[in-house]
Parts: structure tokens; sequence; C-alpha cells
């Protein structure tokens, strides 16, 4: 499954729970010893950098006490010029009242959600999933 058809791309949405928990943290250059922690991810900002690392990780960043979060992975391969593969997802978790930061990778679309609600994300977008069937 995969390519740029929505339907094809709900139907084999396949959303896989990460292990770990992540925290975001932002800091105003990347250093070496950014690098040496493997963040997940770096966003450029205007006002600074985005860092989204393991959660052992969130002291260095003075993130210690942030809020913890999930990563849901799409587990199906879309196009990067897809249209509504994200809104789709958002709107999906939006009706349980589930926040959803999505960072679309060159792969896949990956959800970063409060740890709290990951199993109920993963019930959502399970659910968007059957919805795409039954039409």
């Amino acid at each position: 499954m995969g390519g740029d058809d929505l339907g094809s791309l709900l139907r084999g949405l396949t959303p896989e729970l990460d292990s770990r928990l992540f925290v975001f943290a932002s800091v105003p250059e990347i250093s070496s010893d950014i690098l040496a922690d493997d963040p997940i991810c770096l966003f450029r900002e205007a006002e600074g950098w985005t860092v989204i690392v393991e959660e052992g990780k969130a002291d260095k960043y003075g993130a210690a006490d942030s809020l913890r979060f999930a990563m849901i992975t799409l587990a199906v391969y879309s196009d990067l010029e897809t249209v509504g593969l994200t809104a789709a997802a958002a709107t999906a978790l939006a009706a349980y009242g589930i926040p959803a930061n999505v960072v679309a990778a060159y792969h896949h679309d990956h959800i970063f959600t409060p740890a709290e609600c990951a199993e109920d994300a993963i019930d959502a977008l399970d659910e968007l999933s059957g919805l795409i069937d039954d039409l």
C-alpha cells in the first residue's frame, strides 16, 4: 500500500507505537553534544532549534519537567505530496481530544501525542482505518 491515494493510505494506516518516550526541547544552536544524543528530530525555527530526544536526556535540555510524548508511526508509505493524510489522522485524534504533533518524514508520518493518550490514539487511528473499509 502507499503512494498518494488517500483511501488506500487510510486503509493501510497501521499505526505503530514506539516503546520509547520523547520530550521536545528548544536550543539556540546545535552542538556536537546534541548530535551525540542522537535526537529523533531536529527542526530549525526562527526562535532556535527544536530537538526531540528520548526522555532520559530531557534534563540536559532543561526539559526535565516537560510533557512526555509517545511516538506513533503511520507505517504506511505516503508520498510527500499526498493530500489529506495528516489532516485525517489529526482530525480523528481531535475527535477524542487527543493532541497530535505531526512530523512528516520522507517515508512515514510520525505523530507525537502525550504519553498517557498513546493507547487511545492507537485506537482512534485503528478506528479511522476501519471506517475507510466501511465506505
